[in-house]
């Protein structure tokens, strides 16, 4: 099958309504939990996105009945799983290609007493690797072994335990908190992601009956039940998608509302981006976002030059660093960006710099913006999305361009955005779709 690609006619302003889908993140994590009961659960606002599209035919593999009841809302049922499935060809094949298959260990080992699963897929931003899963899951009282790409875990009966995460995994939390709520006893987990993903896991999983305490917190404390039932749950809106459309409205000139963005749980982002000058108006729960002519980059206070750095919740998510570092070629002023948690998620940077922005990457996971205020406006080029975020961030900064871009390999955009190219030509975008 030939991959496809974007075709983007940049300088158009846009003006009009954008609500975000549900959070990629999150979906990826609730769905795995319906492995936890026999009985039915209803997830709605489920995104329909590649990535959830896969974890949805791993769940049907294994038997799970999985229902759409309408539009972004399924129905799941556990009560017939087909163990033998996840050790098949196709499933190894499958689970390879989505990192989010890494979560179907936990509630397959809690509740089946044994798991396995080939080394999985996801965006190549550097080295992300699952001690901290394996870790947590042998401090439960699971046996572990690695044999040529595969992972095999078993247990007769997990036990709580205390649990010092070695790294403040948000996967792996979750990973470990579904494992917990099925295991005889107590487990305490210190130096837990506290990411409003997890928290949205763990109130799920407490709709279930399981007895998590500590929800938004780095100690979670979980009490183990003999077994869970069915809930309804909705997922948050993407909080990724929702920078990700800040940035584009600044970028080009545009005047967009983000409609439900669930601002109580947007954590710091807003404030980042008005550090970066974007002026931005909270309606309710919606979103202003004016047409601006210029937004300047604020120094610190003592007049040095501002840097911007991911961190785990409640510090800014790395997922939206891309962006901030495409809208920081067109601001006023410059600025340090520091990617500390992936050692390649700058190394699209080059892209920019053929388009005319003047970035110095100083390291593999610093890089220095000097901003053009519209000075010198990018130019259309040819290029390539190497992960979910740089492609989407290349998608803005070709929008914002001067004449026509291609952007190949967009299948790594349509894992984690919703349509993007139909919601944006919606609202003024020239994003065409081809072979």
């Amino acid at each position: 099958m030939q991959s496809e690609s974007f075709e983007v006619t940049g300088g158009h302003s846009l003006k009009g309504e954008l609500t975000p889908q549900g959070a990629k993140n999150e979906a990826l994590q609730v769905l795995c939990a319906v492995l936890l009961t026999k009985e039915k659960v209803t997830i709605s606002n489920v995104p329909n996105i590649l990535d959830v599209r896969r974890s949805l035919e791993l769940l049907k593999g294994l038997g799970v009945k999985v229902r759409k009841v309408r539009a972004n809302t399924f129905t799941f049922q556990a009560d017939e799983i087909d163990l033998k499935f996840y050790q098949s060809a196709e499933f190894q094949k499958n689970a390879k290609r989505i990192r989010g298959s890494v979560m179907l260990i936990g509630p397959l080992l809690a509740r089946f007493g044994r798991a396995s699963l080939p080394k999985p897929g996801g965006d190549k931003i550097g080295r992300r690797r699952l001690d901290t899963h394996l870790i947590g899951f042998q401090k439960l009282g699971a046996k572990f072994r690695y044999e040529g790409e595969k992972f095999f875990l078993e247990s007769k009966k997990l036990k709580g335990a205390y649990l010092l995460m070695d790294e403040i995994s948000v996967t792996g939390t979750a990973n470990v908190v579904m494992a917990a709520v099925l295991a005889k006893g107590t487990t305490t987990i210190y130096n837990a992601a506290c990411e409003p993903y997890l928290q949205q896991l763990c109130k799920m999983l407490n709709g279930m009956g399981a007895k998590i305490s500590g929800i938004g917190s780095n100690l979670l404390t979980i009490e183990g039940v003999s077994e869970l039932g069915g809930t309804k749950h909705r997922i948050l809106p993407d909080m990724i998608e929702i920078g990700s459309f800040i940035g584009l409205a600044a970028m080009t000139q545009s005047e967009i509302t983000i409609k439900d963005a669930r601002v109580d749980q947007l954590g710091n982002t807003l404030t980042v981006f008005k550090k970066l000058g974007v002026k931005l108006q909270i309606k309710g729960d919606d979103i202003f976002i004016p047409k601006q002519k210029s937004y300047k980059i604020q120094n610190f206070i003592d007049g040095s030059i501002l840097t911007i750095y991911d961190s785990p919740w409640p510090g800014f998510t790395p997922d939206l660093i891309s962006i901030i570092l495409v809208m920081a070629t067109q601001a006023n002023g410059s600025v340090l960006i520091h990617q500390k948690m992936f050692e390649s998620r700058l190394f699209f940077v080059d892209k920019l710099i053929d388009m005319g922005a003047q970035i110095i990457l100083c390291d593999p996971h610093r890089a220095t913006v000097i901003g053009l205020n519209r000075k010198s406006q990018l130019r259309g080029i040819e290029m390539t999305s190497p992960d979910i975020r740089a492609g989407v961030s290349l998608l803005i900064a070709a929008l914002s361009a001067k004449g026509k871009s291609t952007i190949h390999n967009i299948s790594q955009i349509d894992r984690g955005y919703e349509d993007i190219d139909k919601r944006l030509n919606a609202i003024g975008a020239k994003i065409r779709r081809i072979k």
